[in-house]
């Protein structure tokens, strides 16, 4: 399976939505945040450890305030709780912020709607931010003036995101679920916006538009889960491409994504409850403020 692009090359043109605009429209949507919260994958510990190592090697502590932007339903929040004294999760969408306080109990952890590139926080008041499969929505010159902004001297800025989950252990129809997964995005190639394909390109532009000259890159970031097929066609169906297809071709998607299961379950000779294990890239750019 292609992890770098599965995109494909497809004969169709795609189209490029207004990023912020589009993101908003979703997450919005109560029935889809709840999708996404029982979906996405939560930000392992090896993400974690690697941008609180670079924090401490960057800044002595104490380590007072971290922000965590795009925070959706708090997933990539909650990891950061033990760490800080203060601990705050923000998005742009309500209803995110809503299931992400439903989640949370931590005494020092909160979340408030806001922009990513109006961050309601003091000039020099923050030790890290971080971003989790988020950035790629961000207008990301105002976002990094922001950053800016905020950060305190030697604080610390990490942005991690990860490729689709690859299927393991079935090498003898390896192709076959490579061919089913190319085909379906493919598919939904049409619906491709700035964002996917900010994804698609493993945040290389992103990286690009980080103005704090020392910064760094890792990757290569391999960690294992165990889930039920039935949660690799979840996770696909919460996306927001083929929630795209979804609103504009309601009857058609559903076939679609019926099928892709379908082929992927008559390959693997299994049931959608089966559980099998995935491997998914993460990638993680880390960046330190002047001081």
């Amino acid at each position: 399976m292609n992890e770098e692009s599965p995109s494909g090359e497809g004969d169709r043109s795609a189209v490029i939505l207004e990023t912020p605009t589009m993101a908003q429209y979703f997450f919005e949507e109560q029935e889809h945040t709840a999708m996404y919260q029982k979906y996405r994958l939560p930000s392992p510990t090896e993400i974690y450890d690697l941008i609180l190592n670079y924090l401490q090697t960057k800044k002595e502590e104490p380590f007072t305030l971290a922000v965590d932007v795009g925070c959706g339903s708090g997933q990539s929040t909650r990891g950061l709780a033990s760490h800080f004294e203060k601990v705050v999760g923000i998005d742009m969408s309500e209803a995110q912020v809503e299931e992400a306080k439903k989640m949370d109990r931590s005494d020092n952890v909160s979340y408030r709607q806001g922009q990513a590139e109006e961050l309601d926080f003091k000039d020099g008041s923050v030790d890290l931010i971080t971003v989790g499969a988020a950035a790629q929505w961000f207008d990301l010159e105002k976002f990094m003036k922001e950053v800016d902004r905020v950060l305190k001297p030697k604080g610390c800025l990490g942005l991690y995101c990860y490729t689709v989950p690859c299927i393991l252990n079935f090498d003898d129809c390896s192709e076959t679920l490579a061919q089913v997964i190319q085909d379906l995005f493919i598919e939904l190639k049409l619906y491709e916006t700035i964002a996917t394909k900010r994804v698609w390109n493993e945040y290389s532009d992103v990286f690009d538009a980080i103005t704090f000259p020392d910064k760094e890159r890792a990757e290569d970031i391999y960690i294992t889960v165990k889930k039920p097929v039935s949660w690799f066609v979840g996770y696909l169906s919460s996306s927001v491409l083929y929630q795209t297809y979804l609103r504009e071709k309601m009857e058609d998607a559903k076939a679609f994504m019926e099928n892709t299961e379908q082929r992927l379950l008559k390959a693997m000779r299994v049931s959608s409850d089966t559980v099998v294990e995935f491997r998914i890239k993460y990638y993680c750019l880390l960046a330190s403020k002047p001081e």
